[in-house]
């Protein structure tokens, strides 16, 4: 009888132990974090945008240079291909005129195997109802409309010697999120792993500015110099959809 009980109590712990070993190796696994580094580059085609002091060309070969460039991105997710997902709510501001913008850090990411980035171009319906806000979405950035009660998700500015408005200014400042005027646009971004499984420790992201301007809708400075309202931002907002890219991952 007492052989009995203990044949069967062994049994149980044998039963028990790698199960235990397995909640244990998934706790060390769910404890190992990390950051992960996102840095914007700004382009105009193949060359770094540079404010100001250089000259660019549309499709149409009309000429312009760049004063001002800023965007919001928010909604940030890292994603595994078997479903986890490592989700920052928050949104920034990248602005060209502040170099220090265009890096973010993300903190205490879950070493998962992730195999690509999601996040939009904007700010979502939540925080662009909730009236002013601190931090990115500050008013005092620039990037909110008074008069709308809502946030501008991408501002753009400069000059054309086609614009006939005054001092020859390009000006396009795009938002909104209710349909049919959405200008909210998502991106998924694929992250090509190494064969050992390493999560990236920092992602460049290209960002061309020339693709505002183009496909499929090409913009000609001199019938539309000017959009500051709900009229033609789709048509912006369906070209900048397709304007990242990854430049570089680089690992631990």
């Amino acid at each position: 009888m007492r052989f009995s009980w203990y044949k069967h109590f062994i049994i149980a712990c044998l039963l028990i132990s790698p199960a235990i070993k397995l909640i244990a190796a998934d706790c060390n696994q769910q404890s190992l974090k990390a950051s992960v580094y996102l840095k914007f580059e700004n382009f105009v085609g193949k060359d770094s945008l540079k404010l100001d002091d250089v000259v660019y060309k549309n499709e149409l070969g009309q000429s312009y240079s760049i004063s001002k460039f800023k965007y919001y991105i928010s909604n940030i997710n890292l994603k595994t291909d078997d479903g986890k997902v490592f989700t920052y709510d928050g949104s920034f501001l990248i602005d060209e005129e502040e170099p220090g913008t265009k890096q973010m850090e993300l903190k205490n990411v879950p070493e998962w195997n992730y195999t690509s980035i999601h996040f939009i171009l904007g700010v979502d319906s939540l925080h662009n109802c909730s009236g002013i806000q601190s931090g990115d979405l500050d008013p005092v950035k620039g990037m909110f409309w008074a008069w709308n009660t809502g946030y501008i998700f991408l501002k753009l500015e400069g000059k054309s010697p086609q614009s006939k408005m005054p001092g020859n200014i390009v000006e396009y400042h795009i938002g909104g999120f209710i349909q049919p005027n959405n200008c909210i646009r998502n991106f998924t971004l694929p992250l090509n792993r190494r064969d050992n499984n390493e999560n990236p420790h920092s992602i460049s992201i290209k960002c061309d500015v020339a693709e505002i301007l183009k496909t499929p809708a090409i913009i000609d400075f001199s019938s539309l110099p000017v959009v500051t309202d709900r009229n033609h931002a789709v048509e912006f907002a369906n070209n900048y959809a397709d304007m990242f890219s990854i430049l570089t991952i680089n690992y631990k």
